[in-house]
């Protein structure tokens, strides 16, 4: 698939990793759709930094665990440009939760929020998509998925599920849809970390550094434009940690 004049639908794209695939994608020729839930400011900043280099964009709020406001977001799409060809699922919650710290509304958000909303936007994208006989996803995991940290279980168990869900998908929307999913491993530190987590970090991956969010944006394009014929596939861009 040609990236030029395609309509790509990136969730969680009005900053961090989400606003990088946005960019990255809008600079290859794509019609971005931007989402967003809440942050609203950050949105119209993305909408003007990639309008600056002569691309359409359009922006659309919706809170991806709940499916009306896909249906509402996939209408609004059809409505202005008639097509969505491609579907980046990217928005995501992390922060920490230690073990007997956690509540029941925490581990519904992250199972609302990473999970569920992740599989509305395959079903709702994804039916379209069928019956257009053409179309790609890829959804946004984590390395986490396989290599589960004690700090962060039901933020990790979530991505597990976004795997299961990727290799699921590809049979259930093959032949004409292909998904896949891409595992960043660190690109971008939350904003609790401290110098001590980042070194720790740094020196348990193979390639001794912290990855950017361009590693990830690139490795979507890959997926979209690289091969027609990969599908149920995860691509870890962990600079070689999951390995360890």
């Amino acid at each position: 698939m040609n990236l030029k004049d395609k309509t790509v639908l990136i969730t969680g794209s009005s900053q961090r990793v989400g606003k990088v695939i946005a960019i990255t994608l809008a600079r290859a020729g794509a019609r971005i759709v931007i989402h967003y839930h809440t942050q609203e400011k950050e949105a119209v900043q993305t909408a003007k930094e990639i309008r600056s280099f002569g691309k359409d964009v359009l922006i659309v709020k919706g809170d991806i665990s709940k499916k009306n406001d896909w249906m509402a977001m996939r209408n609004n799409v059809l409505e202005k440009w008639g097509r969505i060809d491609v579907l980046v699922n990217n928005a995501a919650i992390f922060y920490r939760t230690p073990l007997f710290d956690i509540s029941e509304k925490d581990w519904n958000h992250f199972l609302d929020v990473n999970l569920k909303g992740t599989f509305w936007g395959c079903q709702v994208i994804g039916e379209f998509m069928t019956k257009n006989k053409s179309g790609k996803i890829i959804n946004i995991a984590d390395v986490s998925a396989d290599h589960v940290w004690a700090g962060y279980i039901p933020y990790c168990t979530s991505k597990a599920g976004v795997v299961a869900l990727t290799r699921g998908l590809a049979k259930a929307l093959a032949p004409h849809v292909t998904i896949n999913a891409v595992a960043p491993g660190t690109v971008l530190l939350a904003e609790e970390y401290d110098e001590e987590e980042e070194n720790y970090l740094i020196e348990r991956t193979p390639l001794k550094r912290i990855g950017s969010p361009e590693d990830i944006a690139n490795a979507v394009r890959f997926l979209i434009e690289g091969s027609d014929f990969i599908t149920g596939t995860v691509i870890n861009v962990d600079g070689g940690r999951s390995i360890n």
